[in-house]
């Protein structure tokens, strides 16, 4: 079956138009209540957080409708991170748990992810098997069986707790001003109090979401303002979370970016160096730097490449028994600590190892040079196939025989966004605009 709903993470679109709409929210409900509830038993039960767009109300209320008549049992979380919600799906021993968030979208998209009882975010499989359901006649429970829904009101407590538990003890972040930037997301309160209650001075950015302003010149994918707040109050450190906190960069006292490569090669050493770092080996997505490969390469630490998503490398976590893994976009994955890539998380351990070693976030978050990279992106309307036209895919050909034996060339198109993205890395940087400009320039010709 094509799939159209699902793409790599979750559902996601413009807000009020297809898929996220409240009718469409309302049969994803329904389907993720009925495939979780096959045997008709009672007490099943479903999580929902939420980011702080303004159509999260519409589409919790409408998923809750959908759930609420298969016989689920709804426990509304409100505004929480991501990773929260893979958290209390297992400890409130869940069915599944449901995040409302675009990520790093603007205010005006919206999307949703599932979470099965495990806390991982479900497998293609699954997914394909709810987005039948979506599409066929969904049995509702019967009159006498229809859900409750209730508000959680501590569970962005929880998280703090647990997330407090992953710094080291013994260590403390006193005497440290730490830039915290929540994009006016989900963690807006969650992570100055984590901040605050492990002993730092917290400088907040992007704490006073309004359900239209989250990712609006703030957040991971915006570093600028925090860049500028890092150098105006002379921080130690940045931390850069994304509209639902699952991803992050780090900001040194220079106001210089470290991107989820740096920070996974600085865990990964330190991790093998402690013995700690399982199969000797950090996963991470094709679209890590060569300079990320090489750096492993001469630790003897194995680099297990897959597809771009998070989910994906967390699928290769799982099947080869790794613990570390991520993106380059700043999802960093631990599964010691969390089920998904969590951002506050990250920048903690960050913070320890500055705290560990008493060295600045300068000296750490440059771990290896990276090879010259360049990313540019093509939109292309609905229907549109570009990388089928032939003249595209010779392009792409003329492009990887240029590139042979002295860098790599990578085009995808995007799981959440209408975009081709196309990437390329080189030692020549005049090569490389080279190469890029004549494929975007194919793709374009093509939309």
């Amino acid at each position: 079956m094509t799939r159209k709903l699902f793409g790599t993470d979750g559902v996601r679109g413009r807000a009020n138009s297809f898929p996220m709409t409240a009718e469409l929210a309302l049969k994803l409900g329904a389907a993720a209540g009925r495939y979780f509830r096959r045997d008709q038993s009672p007490g099943h039960r479903v999580v929902i957080g939420k980011d702080t767009r303004l159509s999260g109300y519409m589409i919790e209320n409408a998923l809750t409708a959908g759930l609420t008549s298969t016989g689920m049992n709804v426990l509304l979380l409100g505004p929480v991170p991501t990773p929260a919600v893979g958290l209390l799906t297992t400890s409130m021993r869940a069915d599944l748990g449901v995040m409302i968030s675009a990520s790093h979208n603007p205010a005006t998209d919206n999307g949703i992810k599932f979470f099965g009882p495990d806390g991982f975010k479900l497998s293609d499989e699954a997914e394909r098997e709810i987005e039948a359901l979506v599409f066929s006649d969904i049995q509702p429970a019967q009159a006498e069986n229809i859900g409750r829904a209730k508000r959680i009101d501590d569970g962005r407590a929880r998280y703090v707790e647990r997330v407090k538990g992953t710094f080291p003890h013994g260590l403390s972040l006193d005497g440290l001003r730490v830039v915290i930037d929540c994009a006016n997301g989900a963690a807006y309160k969650a992570a100055p109090e984590v901040l605050w209650e492990l002993g730092a001075e917290v400088i907040p950015l992007g704490v006073a979401p309004n359900g239209f302003n989250i990712n609006d010149g703030v957040g991971s994918t915006k570093p600028a303002a925090a860049q500028a707040l890092i150098r105006e109050t002379r921080a130690d450190l940045g931390i850069c979370l994304d509209g639902d906190a699952d991803r992050v960069i780090i900001i040194d006292e220079r106001g210089e970016v470290a991107d989820g490569d740096q920070i996974m090669a600085l865990f990964a050493n330190r991790w093998a160096e402690e013995g700690r770092l399982k199969g000797h080996t950090l996963a991470a997505t094709v679209m890590s730097n060569l300079g990320l490969e090489r750096y492993l390469a001469e630790r003897a630490i194995n680099l297990h490449r897959t597809p771009v998503g998070d989910r994906y490398v967390v699928e290769a976590m799982r099947q080869y028994g790794l613990n570390l893994g991520g993106e380059q976009s700043g999802h960093i994955v631990m599964t010691d600590y969390a089920t998904t890539g969590d951002g506050l998380i990250a920048g903690l351990q960050f913070l320890a190892e500055m705290t560990r070693t008493g060295k600045r976030a300068s000296d750490l978050a440059r771990s290896f040079e990276r090879v010259p990279q360049l990313l540019k992106n093509v939109r292309f309307a609905a229907g549109q196939t570009p990388l089928e036209e032939a003249q595209v895919q010779q392009a792409i050909a003329e492009a990887e025989a240029r590139l042979e034996g002295s860098g790599r060339l990578l085009i995808r198109k995007s799981g959440t966004e209408p975009l081709i993205r196309v990437m390329a890395e080189c030692e020549d940087e005049g090569l490389l605009q080279n190469v890029v400009g004549e494929v975007v320039a194919a793709v374009q010709a093509a939309v």
